[in-house]
């Protein structure tokens, strides 16, 4: 390779810009489907086998210990997971890299426990005789395959310090809040640990850890990330000087490694913290285009690096943090134990706490720098970063309204860009611009400012509460830029409000101009009229907010007075307000920190979401169109108590809706909605008869828009007046057809209530048109006589027996449904001549090429014939909607469309009182159509699937109203005519993108429509692909491989013919052109 232009490519790409928010939108969107599909297949995709969260104290501990669960609740990771918090010992500050082995030695402890006893003989030997040596490289062999997520999320977030109750990882971050409106409110944990499902990946079997903090979402498409095995990784980003002078900066070797176009891997040479611009120079820290790496806070270790990180753990962990503890000094993971794995560091490390037992330990392996150029960093280290986050560029990613119940507009005043989450407001309240209001409840006159932060507060109406401190002529008014918040106390000591200004610093001592509220001390003192020693015990004390003993401990109402009155938006003319201040009791940050009742704040934030849940359930039921997910509300957002005696109120309102919003809210919902609600109060037996009328009444609705019904022989017939009584016979081939993306937007009841848009193409498979039927009526007997191309046949003489449901096992009900929908029971000629039906369709079964909906087509247009009725295209494939219905297999109409209509076409479908269909031929050039049909390669996997089992469980979230599905249908449908356009100006690989897309979302609406087999195999063809997916509803059958350029197209065809691996058929294969 020419090495100047691998180094002009390499300034090209790292100047790439930021992620945009569609950006951002799409890597976490993508992030978030592997986290689902891990939760939900975890044979298929693998998860974490620990996550392992840092915490500054016990207490803090037994929080995160309660949000792991509600993370396993909703589904985050699968029980196979072990979730635990490790408190530092003491809550004694040993800095982060101590914390690590802490956390790793506490998790060995822990599987430890939950080991067999043939485990333990050989996992924990020392109970045996051993030495301690043996001991720690037995764990190490144990935990040798295990995968392990360690998040640093210890610490008091002085920085944030309204996020201290809850942990500043479990701070709400409503990115793609609405993709789940009816789910709990996002958490910025949840967001990582999604973005660290995507890394999960990269370790394959080799076990390891993988290290983020806790304040930091790294948003990256982690799918992408490579870990060298037996050594350790950083990951890193390219940035500015100014931002690598505060920072750890990683200095990469420019001997050898991989550069790609999205990252490059090299090893470590050197490693700085906050270097100058000189430093950066003399350490050959500056790249090519004059920026620096940045260290991410993201560190793996894989193989031989992660188990020497166990030995050490589990062998000296205790006596060095001993040892650190009494020193009162700390180890550092970025600068300390990190530096073990960089040659070039050893003997600075040398002289560093414990320094020569990380060398000896660690010593022996690497360190790589993984460079990622698609990278953003968001940091929520202040309290403004947090709403800059929400309110900047990535804004447009943020649900500013969700679980929350509103007054009407004329009875509020809330701006437009507040976000308000998981929250009740009353009338008379008002909220500012892109301020941020959580879990809370705020009633009565109350004004929040712009840009202000308002968590966990509860403020009612005070009811004959009328002391002389209390104005009833006021409003509490929090100001511009401030935030409040509402801690519970131990012991049962109350309730405190706490308050400062979004910039404050609560470090920042007096001397170095310090703020409360946003002024300096200096003249919040003097304005206030109160002295040093009001706030400071001594003058040896560090005299800064933290540590000042500003908030009282006092009624709610007098705590709103004094609040106002420190933030400056209240005067006390008679010092009633002061005097109140200094007689009560009294505490800081640094004490509240200290004195939080964890259980309580939990308790009490369930409860208070519970009760919204609730609320909004009550509201969707006596008011609205069920438009909400109520299975969903109940299932993860209400306690379980509250879920029974809510799910028999709702019950008990349900009878009288469907009188009330006739015509406007679909039966088959009606009835889905009753169900679940039956199935939570515990009315199984009810539930089950609810169920068959779900699936009744989609057939039904699908009827009524299809205009087509079911005709029995004895209630005579329309077509009763023909009177051509000769012999007739009709022969019908059809192709099969393909999709590229739309399907499940075909499918009722979502094609009968919303558009739906579906691109696919009309095949041959070697040579023929492969599904065909003869219809033709016979002298010899007034009965129908079917038989398939298995040799199967019956015959029936009794026309009336022929009625529907029909067992599943019946091989021919496709025929009889037929028979029934297009009315030929009815019609004379059957008084006269009986009916030969022949059908045979030349694929697999199973084949996800749309053969059962084909065939029926086939059949329909053969009786049509016959009747020398309308037989047209588009006739045929509403009738065909009816007949899958009767049969009771669903589906939708692309199937049919696609193998009635020959070509690559786009169809749409809008509804109403009768179904419209529009079918759109791409009118495709010959250099286009000879190119595909180079490029794609249409494979048979051998996987066996069946589409009505898939159909049942997304028709099932589509009548809950799931919103992730709703999404995501909506989004395939809009692909489907992105699509079009691609093709239409011969932009195949933008087809081949929208193929990945398209199977991302597939594989969102249902985790199952792929297995272990076709995942290998799409790995398999990644590389010599542009894209691909299963054809259908996935499952097995069909799969599309569209190559990069018909040389790759060859070359795979040809890996795939060789593989011992993939016992897979490659068919030829042509567009069946219009003649």
């Amino acid at each position: 390779m020419d090495l100047s232009s691998s180094s002009s490519g390499q300034r090209r790409r790292r100047r790439r810009r930021a992620h945009t928010a569609e950006e951002a939108a799409a890597t976490l969107r993508k992030a978030w489907c592997r986290l689902r599909l891990s939760a939900r297949d975890p044979a298929r995709v693998p998860p974490w086998d620990a996550v392992v969260l840092t915490a500054a104290s016990p207490e803090q501990a037994a929080l995160y210990n309660r949000q792991l669960e509600r993370g396993r609740s909703l589904g985050r990771f699968p029980a196979s997971t072990t979730a635990i918090a490790v408190p530092d010992p003491d809550g004694a500050r040993i800095g982060s890299g101590a914390a690590t082995l802490h956390a790793v030695a506490s998790l060995v402890r822990h599987l430890a426990a939950l080991a067999s006893k043939e485990d333990i003989a050989e996992f924990l030997p020392e109970a045996n005789g051993c030495s301690v040596d043996e001991s720690a490289l037995a764990a190490a062999s144990f935990m040798a395959k295990k995968h392990v997520l360690l998040l640093h999320a210890g610490g008091d977030s002085k920085r944030v310090p309204w996020a201290n109750p809850m942990g500043k990882a479990f701070l709400p971050l409503p990115y793609l809040a609405g993709d789940n409106p009816d789910g709990p409110v996002p958490l910025l944990f949840d967001h990582i640990l999604a973005i660290s499902y995507s890394a999960r990946q990269a370790f394959n079997n080799q076990g390891g850890i993988f290290i983020m903090t806790g304040d930091v979402l790294p948003c990256f498409d982690a799918s992408n990330l490579v870990l060298p095995e037996d050594a350790a990784s950083i990951v890193t980003v390219p940035t500015t000087l100014d931002v690598a002078a505060n920072h750890g900066v990683v200095v990469a070797s420019k001997d050898g490694g991989i550069d790609q176009e999205n990252y490059s891997l090299c090893l470590v040479d050197n490693l700085l913290q906050k270097p100058t611009v000189s430093e950066l120079v003399e350490g050959h820290a500056i790249l090519d285009d004059g920026r620096a790496l940045l260290d991410t806070g993201i560190i793996a270790a894989r193989g031989k690096a992660w188990q020497d990180l166990v030995t050490l753990a589990h062998s000296s962990s205790h006596t060095m943090i001993k040892e650190l503890m009494t020193s009162k000094k700390e180890l550092s993971l970025y600068e300390d134990l990190v530096a073990a794995w960089v040659p070039s560091k050893h003997e600075w490390l040398r002289n560093r706490p414990l320094g020569k037992e990380l060398i000896a330990a660690l010593g022996k392996q690497r360190i790589f720098s993984f460079c990622s150029y698609d990278f953003s960093f968001l940091h929520f280290g202040t309290s403004a970063e947090v709403l800059d986050h929400l309110a900047g560029s990535y804004s447009g990613l943020v649900g500013r309204r969700h679980m929350c119940s509103l007054p009407e507009t004329t009875a509020c005043d809330i701006a437009a860009t507040a976000i308000i989450l998981s929250t009740k407001i009353s009338s008379g309240v008002s909220v500012g611009e892109d301020s941020l209001v959580y879990d809370s409840v705020l009633c009565g006159r109350i004004r929040i400012g712009s840009q202000s932060i308002v968590i966990g507060v509860n403020i009612s109406e005070f009811h004959g509460y009328s002391p002389q401190i209390i104005n009833s002529r006021t409003c509490f008014t929090l100001p511009d830029r401030h935030c409040l918040w509402e801690v519970p106390l131990v012991n049962s000591a109350g309730r405190v409000l706490v308050y400062c200004g979004l910039h404050d610093n609560p470090k920042v001592s007096v001397k170095r101009d310090g703020t409360f509220c946003g002024k300096p001390w200096i003249n919040v003192l003097e304005d206030l009229r109160i002295q040093d020693i009001d706030l400071w015990n001594s003058t040896s004390q560090d005299k800064c907010l933290w540590t000042a003993r500003l908030f009282p401990v006092i009624s709610l109402p007098e705590m709103l007075n004094v609040g106002m009155w420190l933030m400056g938006t209240a005067c006390d003319p008679d010092g009633k307000i002061a005097t109140l201040w200094r007689k009560s009791q009294r505490v800081s940050l640094e004490e509240l920190h200290r004195a939080i009742d964890y259980n309580q704040l939990c308790t009490d934030a369930s409860k208070h979401q519970s009760d919204l849940a609730a609320d909004i359930a009550k509201s969707c039921m006596n008011y609205g169109l069920l438009g909400r997910n109520l299975f969903q509300l109940c299932e993860e957002v209400l306690q379980k108590d509250t879920c029974l005696t809510l799910c028999e109120e709702l019950l008990s309102i349900f009878p009288s809706h469907g009188d009330q919003y006739f015509g406007v809210l679909p039966q088959s919902r009606e009835y889905q909605v009753k169900m679940d609600l039956l199935r939570a109060s515990g009315d199984l037996s009810t539930a089950c008869i609810v169920e068959e009328k779900v699936w009744a009444s989609i057939a039904s609705e699908t009827a009524a828009a299809i205009k087509y019904g079911s005709k029995e022989p004895s209630s005579g017939s329309m077509y009763s007046t023909h009177g051509n009584l000769h012999p007739r016979k009709a022969f019908v081939e059809l192709p099969v057809r393909v999709d590229f993306v739309g399907g499940w937007s075909d499918t009722p009841p979502w094609s009968l209530e919303r558009p739906g848009c579906v691109l696919n193409m009309a095949i041959s498979l070697e040579g023929s048109l492969p599904v065909g039927a003869m219809i033709e009526t016979a002298e010899d007997h007034l009965g129908v006589s079917i038989e398939d191309d298995a040799g199967r046949n019956v015959y029936i003489d009794d026309l009336a027996s022929i009625s529907s449901p029909f067992e599943e096992s019946d091989p021919f009900r496709l025929v009889k449904s037929a028979l029934i929908v297009t009315g030929i029971l009815g019609h004379k000629m059957l008084s006269k001549s009986g009916l030969n039906i022949r059908t045979w369709a030349n694929v697999p079964r199973g084949s996800g090429l749309g053969t059962s909906s084909i065939l029926a087509a086939a059949v329909v247009k053969g009786l049509f014939q016959v009747m020398e009725d309308d037989g047209s295209d588009d006739n045929v494939a509403r009738a065909v909607l009816v007949v899958e219905q009767i049969m009771g297999t669903g589906g939708g109409w692309q199937d049919q469309i696609g193998g009635l209509y020959p070509g690559i076409k786009c169809t749409q479908s809008f509804p109403g009182q009768s179904l419209r269909l529009q079918v759109v031929p791409l009118l495709a050039s010959p250099q286009l159509i000879q190119e595909l049909e180079q490029r794609l390669l249409v494979v048979f996997t051998g996987q066996v699937r069946l589409a009505h089992q898939v159909l049942q469980k997304v028709v099932t979230r589509y009548l809950r109203r799931d919103n992730i599905l709703i999404s995501s249908i909506k989004r395939l449908a809009e692909l489907a005519k992105i699509g079009r356009e691609a093709l239409m100006n011969g932009d195949i690989d933008e087809l081949g993108s929208i193929m990945l897309e398209a199977w991302r979302l597939h594989q969102e609406l249902d985790p199952f429509c792929s297995n272990k087999f076709v995942d290998e195999l799409f790995a398999f063809a990644d590389p010599y692909c542009s894209g691909y997916k299963l054809v259908g509803a996935g499952g097995g059958g069909f799969a599309l491989l569209l190559a990069k350029n018909p040389s790759c197209a060859k070359e795979l065809r040809q890996a795939l013919d060789e593989s011992s691996t993939f016992d897979v058929k490659v068919y030829d294969w042509n567009i069946v052109m219009p003649r």
